[in-house]
Parts: structure tokens; C-alpha cells; sequence
């Protein structure tokens, strides 16, 4: 984190500015990781709309019922307690790079 407030220090007003609306409309929503952990875990439906590890979630789809889907309720509190945060982090830190660059 404290990376991040480094790059984002070197920033003009503008640039954060595009950041900032950026990042509003790319990030992922913990409601929306939840509601669809909630209703479709079994699925890993929550893991495809991070698009993040997709070949994670296609194991988990695949294999979850082996685990009498323990692995996709465990991975569900995963993903809202740490996953959507590091997700957003990452896309910031894609958005900061990019808005550099131009």
C-alpha cells in the first residue's frame, strides 16, 4: 500500500484525477463478489467476474463437488476478505502506469 501512495505521489492533479475516475469504473464491487459467491459459489462464478486466475477458478468449478464444496465457501470469504482489495490494488497500480505513460 504504501507503494502506491509513492506512485501516486508523483502524480499532477490532473493525472489523479484520471486515476481516480478510472479506477471507479474498472474496480470490482465486494457486493457484488459476494452476491455472486453467494448464489452461484458452487460455480465459481465469483472468481470469473474477477477475472483474476482464471485457470484457479476452472479447477474449482471442476473439482469443488470433491470437496463437498467446502473449497468454493472457503474461497468465497477469501476473496471478500483479501482478493477484491488486492484486485483493485493491481488495477490502480495498471492505471497509474498507464496515465504515466501518456
Amino acid at each position: 500500500m504504501d507503494n502506491l501512495l509513492l506512485e501516486k505521489s508523483g502524480l499532477t492533479d490532473q493525472q489523479r484525477i484520471v486515476v481516480s475516475t478510472e479506477l471507479q469504473t474498472k474496480k470490482k464491487s465486494k457486493l457484488v463478489v459476494f452476491l455472486l459467491w453467494w448464489f452461484f459459489g458452487a460455480f465459481a462464478i465469483h472468481r470469473f467476474y474477477l477475472d483474476e486466475k482464471k485457470g484457479y477458478a476452472v479447477t474449482m468449478l471442476l473439482l469443488g463437488w470433491l470437496t463437498l464444496f467446502i473449497w468454493p465457501f472457503i474461497d468465497g470469504i477469501i476473496c471478500l476478505v483479501k482478493t477484491v482489495d488486492e484486485v483493485n490494488e493491481n488495477m490502480e497500480r495498471k492505471i497509474i502506469a498507464s496515465v504515466k505513460m501518456a
